[in-house]
This record gives structure tokens, sequence and C-alpha cells, in this order.
């Protein structure tokens, strides 16, 4: 499962400004309708029912909200580097600045742990994490996303 195949450059976000984590899931809302069709209401309600189920910031300022949806096609990623830190109910209790919203069909079981496994990977690496902190642009983001997938071809 490579990032590439989830995440487009379109998709990305950078220095977004957000003042909570229902502020910042309505706006990966409003860009994920936008890049998959579907509607924001529906997305956003989706991404709340599992933030009702636990958090899904996993730590080290990064969460990865993620649903499924009836009527998506495919894996579908919106990535944002948030201008400052905010409470995301993290289960480190630190404020999140990275981000990684995961959308996937209803029937997507494994492709959809496949992708989760991938995008936690990759933002597990220390030093993946502080390049993308200091990106200026949205292209640099999807660069840095990427390029690990690039140098291991």
């Amino acid at each position: 499962m490579e990032i590439s195949n989830i995440l487009k450059p379109e998709a990305v976000l950078a220095g977004v400004k957000a003042s909570g984590k229902k502020h910042i899931l309505q706006e990966l809302s409003r860009h994920a309708a936008s890049v998959t069709g579907i509607d924001e209401s529906r997305i956003f309600e989706t991404l709340l029912e599992r933030e009702r189920l636990g958090t899904t910031g996993v730590g080290n300022g990064i969460a990865i909200p993620h649903g499924k949806l009836k009527d998506i096609d495919r894996l579908h990623g919106v990535f944002a580097r948030l201008d400052k830190p905010i409470d995301f109910d993290a289960i480190d209790e630190h404020p999140v600045d990275l981000i990684f919203l995961l959308l996937a069909p209803e029937g997507a079981g494994a492709d959809h742990l496949k992708a989760l496994a991938r995008i936690s990977r990759l933002l597990r690496d220390e030093t993946v994490c502080k390049k993308l902190r200091g990106a200026d642009t949205a292209d640099g983001l999807y660069l840095l996303l990427t390029q690990s997938e690039a140098q291991a071809a």
C-alpha cells in the first residue's frame, strides 16, 4: 500500500489554522468532500462517530482520523500540517499538528487496515515528522510523504 495511491497532491494542506478538534475535522471534511465528491456533512459525521469510539490522536503530535463510507469508490487521504498544534484528546495528551485523514469504502476491510498501518509507520518516523513540521508548502509536504516510496523502488 503506497501513500501515493491514497493521497493526491491536491489533498495536502500546509499551515492550516484550527481552533480545536471539531473545527479541524470540519475543515478536513470540507476538503475531503471536494476530493471525493461525497457530501461534507456525511464525512464529518463519519469522523465524529469514529472519534466517539476512541481518539484517533495517536501521540507525538499526530492524529489519523478515519472512517468508512458507503458511496466512496476507493481509499482517499487528506493530509494537513497545522499552523499551531491543537488539543485532539490524543492518547499522550499532547497537542496535534500533523493529521492524516483516511476515508475508505465500506467493504475495504483489509485495504483499510493496510493503509492505516502504512500511514502509522510513516508518521512514527521521527525524521519524517521533523521534516513535515519544517515544510512550508503543500508540494513540499506531498514530496516528503511520498519520497520514501521513491527511495524504496
